[in-house]
């Protein structure tokens, strides 16, 4: 079985950074089947542009743009490439973290569907880009919330939540752009309304209209990777009702506009090889 030692994945690698103990790729992928292979060290993928299939010993996951996985270093899988153009950001992390931090429950390969972890590993992306005496800081920081928040996760996820949290967070994520309700959530997971709007800011550390728009300008965030994607359509994509709403509802939670989020990531590409389409 295939062995890759740091910064080394299937693809073309345009980018490299190291810092103490994390390593930063961004990558290609070329390679239209990647057999059964397990990675030296712990690590992320984003899925920045295209798709990609991956199978583990547990499932076979489809990850359009947007998809986060984790994975362990003991951890083996395989990769397909559906036609088209795939590019990932990945980070590493070497074991002496997992005893600095204490990460023995990072565990397997699994996909991260959480908005607040998902919109952290954004702005890590966006530090990365940014070449300046900070950076390494911003980084490691972000890289640090992201952890944090998954353990905490995997925690609420041990069997001490009530039964209705899981199947709340999957209604939510299968519908965030249907419009549900409280009360249409509430009714699918016959509980009482009242009942609900009272717990959910403790299981999700949030009321229900902010973890829907987390959600939604989580989406809208992978979309901006796609520079012909204007503004206006993303913004009805996402649910949105109109662009001044998704601007506000972006700034809000990023600090940015979508513009100014768009040309930090474009505006930095000039460290990166032009892809090939």
């Amino acid at each position: 079985m295939k062995y890759l030692q740091t910064g080394n994945f299937f693809g073309q690698t345009n980018r490299t950074i190291s810092f103490e103990g994390i390593t930063l790729t961004d990558t290609e992928y070329t390679h239209d089947y990647v057999d059964w292979h397990y990675h030296e060290n712990a690590y992320f993928t984003f899925i920045l542009e295209g798709q990609v299939i991956e199978g583990n010993k547990k499932e076979k996951l489809h990850c359009p743009a947007g998809t986060l996985l984790f994975h362990c270093w003991q951890d083996p899988h395989y990769n397909i490439k559906p036609r088209g153009y795939t590019r990932g950001f990945h980070v590493e992390i070497e074991r002496s973290w997992f005893e600095r931090f204490s990460l023995k429950e990072l565990q397997g390969s699994f996909r991260i569907d959480h908005p607040d972890i998902k919109l952290i590993f954004h702005r890590l992306l966006s530090e990365s880009l940014i070449n300046d005496k900070e950076q390494e800081l911003s980084v490691f920081s972000n890289l640090v919330q992201v952890l944090s928040s998954m353990l905490n996760l995997i925690q609420e996820d041990s069997g001490k939540n009530p039964f209705w949290v899981r199947k709340a967070r999957e209604l939510i994520h299968e519908t965030v752009l249907t419009n549900m309700t409280l009360s249409d959530l509430a009714t699918e997971l016959n509980i009482h309304p009242v009942h609900l709007c009272r717990q959910f800011p403790k299981y999700f550390k949030c009321n229900f209209g902010e973890y829907v728009r987390r959600l939604k300008v989580e989406k809208a965030l992978t979309l901006l990777h796609n520079p012909e994607f204007p503004l206006t359509e993303i913004a009805i994509d996402c649910g949105f009702s109109d662009q001044s709403h998704f601007i506000r509802c972006f700034k809000e939670i990023t600090n940015d506009t979508p513009l100014q989020y768009r040309k930090t990531i474009f505006g930095r590409r000039s460290q990166l090889k032009a892809p090939h389409r």
